[in-house]
């Protein structure tokens, strides 16, 4: 094990969900690594440590490389920090790799941050966004149709509720914070039960999914890391809800070719020769010993797979069940 930086647990009060998992699947580690979702670096640390010989970080958060100054230094030219999004991760690397991690949803540092607008439990100004361009979560609340808003809470959070709280959302307006958001709808839903979420859980998911695409940058990631991995090479995914499992899952089934051909009446399709092959069958979950330390881990799930020699190919959003919203009607 290589031991030339610092502790990847020790110094940093964000915990990388799902690292000692992670580390044992694709182990032994070696080679150059992505890290497609830097965060607060604890991947990133954790595969060098392990034996990368280098990892190319990147994000779409300008703050998080400026956090990491304190350390990232003392891994010198092994350690490549680079702004973007995992999206355009084959050519932000500029050469193939031998492995890449995606740890989707927002880091549990920017959660934490009230000014970032992702907590419906501390107030802030309504923002959500990972980086520092395009719309905000108060633009798209304040400014959407009741109709769209109920689509991005019904598509994008599983929120049955969706159309109750829209047209709540829209009589209350305009907002400014995160928590008069979550009064708002906290007032639409019955009481949070000692172990449920809070009830504004799903709507902040959706509104936070809208606002950074999220699924558009998934489906474009997965590809880019495809086309990124050397044959031989380890692809890892980390989701934190149902959705983005639902994606990753297929993506990897169809991509070696598990996925079936479906319909006995549908045509026929060409065999195509699989991309990867499965290195976890099932999503790993966290252990207790991980529940106790990070009760955030609870929802999260690792998968997976090894990249075959065939050439890299595509799975487009319907195949893979990617979520969408809804045409409007003039649109």
């Amino acid at each position: 094990m290589v031991t030339s930086g610092p502790n990847p647990l020790a110094s940093s009060s964000h915990i990388p969900v799902l690292l000692r998992p992670l580390l044992k699947a694709v182990a032994p580690v070696s080679g150059v690594w992505v890290d497609g979702t830097f965060g607060a670096g604890g991947y990133t640390r954790g595969l060098l440590e392990a034996g990368a010989s280098r990892v190319i970080a990147i994000d779409r958060d300008p703050l998080v490389f400026r956090m990491a100054e304190s350390w990232a230094g003392a891994y010198g030219d092994r350690l490549r920090l680079t702004p973007g999004t995992f999206s355009d991760l084959d050519t932000l690397a500029g050469e193939l790799v031998d492995g890449v991690v995606l740890d989707l949803g927002v880091s549990s540092m920017q959660i934490d941050e009230a000014e970032r607008g992702f907590s419906f439990m501390r107030d802030g100004p309504l923002d959500m966004r990972m980086g520092d361009e395009g719309p905000s979560a108060a633009d798209i609340v304040n400014k959407a149709t009741e109709a769209q808003l109920a689509d991005i809470l019904y598509n994008y959070g599983e929120e049955h509720a969706s159309r109750r709280i829209a047209r709540a959302i829209v009589a209350a307006r305009p907002f400014e914070t995160t928590l008069q958001l979550a009064a708002v709808i906290e007032r639409c839903l019955p009481r949070a039960k000692p172990g449920q979420s809070h009830p504004a859980t799903r709507s902040f998911q959706a509104l936070r999914i809208a606002v950074n695409d999220e699924f558009g940058q998934l489906e474009a990631g997965l590809a880019a890391s495809e086309r990124a991995l050397k044959p031989g090479g380890l692809l890892a995914v980390v989701t934190f809800h149902s959705l983005e499992d639902r994606v990753v899952k297929r993506f990897f089934q169809m991509r070696s070719g598990g996925e079936g051909q479906g319909s006995r009446h549908a045509p026929a399709r060409a065999a195509e020769t699989p991309a990867f092959t499965l290195v976890t069958r099932r999503a790993i979950g966290p252990d207790e010993d991980e529940l106790a330390g990070n009760p955030r881990a609870r929802s999260a799930k690792l998968r997976v797979g090894r990249r075959t020699d065939a050439p890299a190919g595509r799975a487009d959003a319907r195949a893979l069940a990617v979520p969408s919203l809804p045409k409007q009607k003039g649109h």
